[in-house]
């Protein structure tokens, strides 16, 4: 009889495993001393992040749950947009800006003397 696999549980209780399969970590520096950090700084820490790929490959496995291949997904992903982007392609698309990312003119908000 083979040896039955024993998931990490201390890894198990650090990660969050997303829909995808991506792992979700907790940021440090987030225990005390708080009141000298500014408040983007703590908002953003009160976040989870994304654990690095090369890292959350090996803490899936520890986890017993190396099935889940985000790349995989995203790659399917992506591979289904571009089908539909050529298939989407042979219709007619709307004429678009010249530069997308200019917000039309406004009149400004805060007070010019």
């Amino acid at each position: 009889m083979g040896y039955k696999f024993k998931p990490n549980k201390s890894v198990a209780k650090r990660f969050k495993v997303s829909k995808t399969g991506k792992l979700k970590r907790h940021h440090s520096f987030t225990s005390h001393l708080m009141s000298a950090r500014p408040a983007k700084r703590r908002r953003h820490l009160r976040r989870s992040a994304i654990l690095f790929e090369g890292h959350a490959r090996n803490m899936r496995q520890l986890m017993g749950i190396s099935h889940y291949k985000p790349a995989q997904v995203e790659h399917e992903r992506s591979a289904d947009a571009r089908e539909q982007g050529a298939a989407g392609a042979t219709a007619k698309a709307p004429a678009r800006e010249a530069n997308p990312t200019k917000k039309a003119s406004s009149p400004k908000t805060r007070g010019s003397k």
